[in-house]
């Protein structure tokens, strides 16, 4: 009789120490090192476990792991209106991380989408408020400024934003061609500034060749000559050379005179 109840309590016990033995193995959690566990006891808060092999037991208190590395969230392309009234589509991207696992838990039901949304906002308020240079020329101190006004609003939240990045800005299809040939213009000023400089220095120094051949005897003739010869070397090259009218009205005056001269002998 003894040995059917000890038969039957063996056959009942064994079961409940093999569920008993699961649910104590169940409570132990190893939490890594970029996580960090909320520990809750009958619902309340009761503390957070830190990387290693932690214990929480099982049914009366419950856990809720967080990741503390850095995270993006991406900021969907955004028509925006800048203060000079051009519309302009841009997109960001949020680097963010958890500071506080508490609050992250305790404060807000989801985090990246809450930062999500302030980006936009946030993305929204700020380009609306600068002209559209100022929004091609200064990407980064736009971010600067989301981030700053993102990162106040999320840091009850126990969330840090770490960075902000402008990754693309797209314009109307008649304001790309309008600055298209606005760069067009000011390339060909530029173009049409250097020539005339260049041409002012070319002035200057033929100015001075001038002056210094003029003030040496002879040397203008010499680099008249040396010209021909230059020329003269291309066999394909017709050599026109023009006298002063003074000249050829001496040759004429000198022809006419051994015409007269002649004349009186005979």
């Amino acid at each position: 009789m003894n040995l059917d109840i000890f038969a039957s309590l063996s056959f009942c016990g064994l079961p409940l120490l093999i569920i008993g033995g699961i649910m104590l193995l169940s409570g132990i959690k190893i939490i890594y090192e970029y996580q960090r566990a909320i520990v809750f006891t009958l619902g309340r808060f009761s503390g957070i476990l830190n990387p290693g092999l932690n214990y929480v037991i099982p049914i009366i208190q419950s856990s809720r792991t967080v990741d503390m590395r850095i995270k993006t969230v991406d900021i969907p392309k955004q028509e925006v209106m800048t203060k000079d009234n051009v519309p302009v589509s841009v997109n960001a991207v949020v680097y963010f991380r958890i500071e506080d696992p508490k609050a992250a838990v305790l404060e807000i039901e989801d985090y990246t989408y809450a930062v999500s949304q302030y980006g936009q906002t946030a993305l929204r308020d700020v380009i609306g408020n600068k002209e559209l240079d100022f929004v091609l020329t200064e990407r980064d101190q736009i971010a600067d400024e989301i981030k700053m006004i993102v990162d106040k609003e999320t840091s009850r939240w126990g969330v840090d934003i770490t960075a902000i990045k402008i990754q693309d800005i797209e314009l109307p299809a008649d304001m790309k061609r309008a600055m298209a040939r606005q760069a067009e213009a000011e390339r060909e000023r530029r173009a049409t500034i250097i020539m005339a400089e260049g041409e002012l220095k070319a002035s200057e120094n033929l100015s001075k060749a001038a002056e210094r051949l003029a003030s040496s005897k002879g040397a203008l003739h010499l680099r008249t000559l040396q010209t021909v010869s230059d020329v003269s070397a291309d066999q394909s090259n017709t050599i026109v050379i023009l006298l002063p009218i003074e000249m050829l009205k001496a040759i004429e005056g000198f022809g006419a005179a051994a015409k007269k001269e002649g004349t009186k002998k005979e």
